[in-house]
């Protein structure tokens, strides 16, 4: 059993820790509810969802005595078991007095266990927000085990805005029409496209030393050590692959011959399971072609990762591999991730439409530029004027680096847009 003055030394370094963060309010709805579990990519900004919601709690006049927090990546809680969990609660009764604190459980998928106790904090109607990194969290049979009882709310790195607002950045209208104001909006835009926005790395001059140290701790910890592979040579090969072949469909036995010829022999069966490891620690999002068959739909998708910056280590030249790894993370952040529930596709029958949005009727192409050549505009074109032929297409457009115009046809208008003017609705 762990210590509890340990544990009240950890409560308390906690309370004044979480006061002193800047943090920059998200673009997360989670009102209405008590018991909710974040889930997403290391150094998203998980914890610091839960750190804006308590500091809105002691504004509105709640104080610690209302409130237990407690990360299980801290260092002085190895060897903490589900059995400690009671501990805790006991700890803050007696540091307070209070039986019914908010509870606030940052990175407590590191505890085998405690989905568990979470869902008995939610069957006593206490407000309970978690936190963890890995997709697993979300499997068939750790929900079945919490009932229903949570809401599971997927964060991502910082969308534009969010990264606007972080560096305080005006991109209001007025700021836009002059001249200083939209170049300064501009770079800010090229540094979001080239490095991305998890929350830590905004404000460093000099990011790729940071983003090399999270994708090590994602490829060697979460992926790697987790599942204990052996062959890391292998897995290297195929993620540097996967962000060579973003914008490109991409089938576990293409996949499998390619690594086979310069790593390595590896079977169809490992290779799906390294994609897999790689989806649950969030580093890769996997695109479905809407209409292949059942067998093609599983095995030949494309993929896209998680953050801009992570996937920026890996190209040598990124530029439109980036543009359309940014829509579709944007794509993935509105209308969400759940792999029963797809919402997001891409189409490909004889022509191929980026992305498909079926909800909304949404057709989108990303080209970073169509200003410059006839053949790139009449491709882009060409395959929005087919699609309405199979799929309703109620809006089409193409998203551009730095491109605005309409084009009609007799399906209506095609809207050619800037993808910082999209990244912006």
């Amino acid at each position: 059993m762990i210590n509890k003055a340990l544990l009240k030394q950890i409560l308390s370094d906690n309370r004044r820790e979480i006061e002193s963060y800047h943090v920059v309010p998200r673009d997360i709805a989670v009102e209405g509810f008590n018991c909710y579990v974040f889930v997403g990519v290391r150094r998203a900004g998980k914890s610091f969802v839960l750190y804006e919601k308590m500091q809105r709690l002691l504004r509105e006049g709640h104080s610690w005595d209302d409130m237990l927090y407690l990360s299980f990546e801290d260092e002085r809680l190895m060897g903490f078991t589900s059995e400690d969990f009671n501990t805790v609660l006991e700890c803050h009764i007696e540091m307070t007095g209070n039986e019914n604190p908010m509870l606030f459980l940052d990175e407590i998928h590191n505890i085998e266990g405690w989905e568990k106790f979470a869902r008995r904090m939610a069957d006593g109607k206490r407000t309970v927000w978690i936190t963890g990194s890995n997709a697993k969290m979300l499997s068939k049979e750790i929900m079945t085990t919490l009932g229903g009882r949570y809401i599971p709310i997927e964060v991502y790195p910082y969308s534009f805005k969010e990264f606007l607002r972080s560096r305080d950045i005006p991109c209001d209208d007025h700021t836009l029409l002059s001249t200083t104001g939209k170049s300064l909006f501009l770079r800010e835009y090229a540094e979001y496209m080239n490095w991305g926005g998890l929350p830590e790395s905004v404000h460093l001059a000099v990011k790729r030393g940071y983003l090399s140290s999270v994708y090590q701790k994602i490829y060697l910890g979460d992926i790697c050590a987790r599942n204990k592979i052996n062959n890391t040579n292998l897995l290297r090969l195929m993620v540097k692959k996967l962000a060579e072949s973003v914008k490109q469909p991409l089938s576990y036995s293409r996949i499998c011959n390619i690594l086979s010829s310069v790593g390595g022999k590896i079977t169809i069966p490992t290779t799906s399971s390294y994609i897999e490891y790689c989806e649950d620690a969030w580093l890769l999002l996997r695109l479905h072609n809407i209409n292949a068959a059942f067998a093609e739909r599983e095995t030949n998708s494309k993929y896209y990762f998680i953050d801009n910056g992570l996937l920026s280590l890996l190209l040598v030249d990124p530029s439109t591999t980036l543009l359309e790894n940014i829509v579709a993370v944007s794509l993935f952040r509105k209308y969400g991730n759940d792999k029963d529930n797809e919402r997001i596709f891409f189409y490909n029958q004889n022509v191929e439409v980026d992305f498909y949005i079926p909800e909304e009727e949404l057709a989108i192409q990303v080209s970073y530029s169509i200003k410059n050549s006839d053949n790139t505009e009449n491709r882009e074109v060409m395959a929005l004027q087919k699609l309405p032929k199979s799929l309703s297409c109620k809006r089409r457009m193409i998203i551009t680096y730095d491109e605005e115009k309409t084009i009609e046809d007799k399906y209506g208008i095609i809207e050619v847009i800037p993808c910082w003017k999209w990244l912006m609705w």
